[in-house]
C-alpha cells in the first residue's frame, strides 16, 4: 500500500499518545540503493538492479531494553540483499547479509542489549551478521525541520531531509517502498550526502541528491521481553 506524503507528515509530526507499557523510543534514518519516494514508473524501473543495499539507523532517545537503559545510545545495521528490498522489504530477499555497529560508548551491558534490540527490528537471523563491530556514532535528528545527519565512524556518512513537493518528477511521487523496520510514525526522504563502506559485505555505494531515505520515530513495547525473563 502506498501512502501519500501529505499524510506520512501528519503522522509523523502529530506524534503517539503515551500509554502505560514500557517503551523504548528515539529516533530512525535509513537510506537504500533505490528510489523510496518516487512514482510507479521510475521504481519499477530498478528493480532487480538496485535497492539491494541499505543502512538503518536508530537513535534511542529514552527507555530500558533487557532492563538496561540505552538513552543516548546509537546502534547502525548495514545490509547486502541478493534482490531488491522492495514492499515486503528485508523479506523480499533470498539471501541477506548483514553488519551491525554499536555505538562505542555503550559499556557491555548497553552494547548486548543493544545488539538483542537491533536483531528484534531487522528480523534476521543471527547467522546473517558477517560481524559486530564498535564504532563512534554520531546522530542529529531535527523533528520540527525532519531532518537529520550521521556519521558512523568508517562505515558511513548521511545527510538527508524529508521530501518536497519540488522533489517530484512525475507528479505521482509516494512512498513507494515501505521502510525496512516498523515505525510510529516516518517521512519520506531526500539524501543529500550518502556514502557508505561495508568492506566485511564487499559493498561501498553513495547516493547522493536521491530521493532513498526515510526518516522517522519509532516506540518499541519492552514490557513483554521484561515479562518473559521473570518467568
Amino acid at each position: 500500500m502506498r501512502i501519500a506524503l501529505g499524510c506520512l507528515f501528519a503522522v509523523l509530526l502529530s506524534g503517539t499518545e503515551a500509554t502505560a507499557a514500557e517503551t523504548l523510543s528515539g529516533n530512525y534514518v535509513e537510506a537504500r540503493t533505490c528510489q523510496v519516494y518516487t512514482g510507479p514508473c521510475f521504481a519499477n524501473g530498478e528493480v532487480g538492479s538496485v535497492g539491494k543495499d541499505a543502512i538503518m539507523t536508530w537513535q534511542v532517545t529514552d527507555g530500558e531494553f533487557d532492563g538496561v537503559d540505552l538513552s543516548g545510545l546509537t546502534v547502525a545495521v548495514v545490509v547486502k540483499a541478493s534482490h531488491t528490498m522492495g514492499f515486503r522489504g528485508l523479506d523480499d530477499a533470498e539471501l541477506r547479509r548483514a553488519i551491525l555497529v554499536l555505538d562505542a560508548k555503550a559499556d557491555e551491558q548497553q552494547a548486548a542489549a543493544l545488539f538483542d534490540f537491533a536483531i528484534g527490528q531487522t528480523g534476521l537471523s543471527r547467522d546473517a551478521f558477517e560481524s559486530v563491530d564498535r564504532a563512534a556514532i554520531d546522530m542529529t535528528f531535527d523533528e520540527r525541520t525532519l531532518t537529520s545527519s550521521l556519521d558512523v565512524d568508517g562505515f558511513a556518512r548521511l545527510k538527508t531531509r524529508k521530501a518536497r513537493p519540488g522533489d517530484c518528477i512525475c507528479s505521482n511521487e509516494s512512498a513507494y517502498y515501505p521502510p525496512l523496520t516498523e515505525l510510529s510514525g516516518f517521512v519520506p526522504g531526500v539524501t543529500i550526502e550518502g556514502d557508505v563502506t561495508a568492506r566485511k559485505l564487499g559493498t561501498r555505494w553513495s547516493i547522493p541528491d536521491s530521493r532513498t531515505a526515510y526518516l522517522g520515530t519509532f516506540e518499541v513495547d519492552t514490557s513483554s521481553r521484561r515479562l518473559a525473563d521473570s518467568k
